[in-house]
């Protein structure tokens, strides 16, 4: 009783002890916002005096001198005007000086046009919507403008307009690029449902070990129509497949045979170890996965293929044998396709790496982190915007794969066709 007792009062010490210093703390706070609030103000207005008086410098030197004769004058003033320049993630208006030819042609100041050729408003609005700002609430995300000066360019629907307008040209570019240059050893595809519609998504792996998004396509599912018209497109935008190409997908059956269809004997098909296991581990007793998945785990990691291929199919005995026929089955289809990275006798590091899926379930999962706060999907054309807006994202973060440099085993087993395990 007596420890209980001392051990509140220490607690309730200390929560007095927080407050106190919360207190202390909290004028300090205060202080340091407003002098930020302070500074930033201050800054802004700076800001626009130097952009005035740049205007006025600029304007004097084509026209010269206001007030001042001058015989050999090419341009005159003639009053101002309000200019939209993009400041702190909005548009301000700016005055600036009219400067016309002697000839009646109204001239550009340099600094204004250095400024229109660059929009950051757009990637403003791009980085705010991508950290899950709302279109509606992008004006509240921003610092205080500058005082006394109209702005405009954060309402909902001119975010709107700035994004769609972004996303429109970033897309038709992704989906026009030409492939020709791209040296791929291996394709990784899956698919993404969004907004109740799959989204197949193809991504590239280079001799160099960078990974490049390479297109989407949007059907009602994830099947074999629609992931032909993906291989396809890629065919007809440039992608060369000098030999072979390494194909992992999730074992979906659309995207198999649409590489088989497609690509022929060109694909070498892995299957992904790790939905295997998933699927295998639903279709047997929660008492029994534990050993199961034990025995896949040590079935990849053999040695080699042969070695691999005797354990699984002891597996399969051992389910069948104890009633899981279902799973047997499971386990036995595509059972060769698990193993083509020992198959192809890969160094160990490229072997974990081309035995799942998770290189573009990655990618996916940032697709999904993009999209997560629209509410309203209007079609597909704007399910394929967003998608597009993920793969760029994505593509900005990729770096090279670990055991990049240990590709060439890879190029080599493509390129020959020999494996390690090419009776087994």
């Amino acid at each position: 009783m007596t420890k209980r007792t001392g051990k509140g009062r220490r607690t309730q010490a200390g929560n007095e002890a927080g407050r106190a210093l919360a207190e202390v703390l909290a004028p300090l706070v205060a202080g340091m916002t407003a002098t930020r609030a302070s500074l930033l103000a201050w800054v802004h207005a700076q800001g626009v005096v130097a952009l005035r008086e740049v205007f006025a410098a600029e304007a004097a030197e084509l026209a010269g001198p206001k007030g001042q004769h001058h015989a050999e004058r090419t341009h005159h003033h003639w009053g101002t005007t309000a200019t939209e320049l993009t400041l702190g993630g909005r548009r301000i208006q700016v005055a600036r000086p009219r400067v016309r030819s002697t000839t009646g042609t109204e001239a550009v100041l340099p600094s204004v046009a250095a400024w229109r050729q660059r929009d950051p408003l757009t990637a403003r609005v791009l980085q705010q919507i991508v950290l899950g700002v709302s279109t509606r609430g992008y004006a509240g995300s921003l610092e205080a403008g500058p005082e006394d000066v109209p702005t405009r360019g954060t309402s909902k629907s001119a975010v709107s307009r700035t994004l769609r307008g972004r996303m429109t040209a970033a897309l038709e570019t992704q989906l026009s690029q030409r492939l020709e240059a791209l040296e791929v050893l291996a394709l990784f595809l899956d698919g993404v449902v969004v907004a109740g519609q799959t989204v197949i998504v193809a991504l590239g792996l280079t001799r160099d070990g960078q990974k490049v998004p390479l297109g989407l396509r949007l059907g009602s599912t994830e099947n074999a129509v629609v992931c032909i018209e993906m291989v396809q497109d890629l065919l007809a935008r440039g992608l060369t497949i000098a030999d072979r190409v390494l194909c992992v997908i999730d074992g979906g059956k659309g995207l198999r045979r649409a590489l088989q269809d497609v690509l022929g004997t060109a694909a070498v098909i892995q299957r992904c170890q790790l939905h295997k296991a998933r699927n295998l581990q639903a279709l047997v007793p929660k008492a029994r996965q534990g050993y199961v998945r034990a025995t896949l785990r040590r079935a990849y990691r053999a040695p080699s293929a042969t070695a691999a291929r005797r354990q699984l199919k002891a597996l399969g005995t051992w389910l069948e044998a104890n009633g899981h026929v279902d799973a047997a089955a499971s386990l036995r289809e595509g059972l060769d396709e698990t193993l083509t990275v020992l198959t192809l006798g890969l160094p160990p590091r490229l072997r974990q790496f081309f035995a799942t899926t998770n290189c573009i379930e990655n990618l996916i999962g940032l697709v999904r982190h993009v999209t997560r706060n629209v509410k309203r999907w209007r079609d597909g054309a704007m399910i394929r915007r967003w998608v597009s807006l993920g793969l760029g994202r994505a593509a900005v973060r990729f770096r090279r794969i670990k055991g990049h440099r240990d590709l060439a085993a890879l190029a080599m087993a493509l390129r020959t066709g020999a494996t390690s395990e090419a009776a087994a």
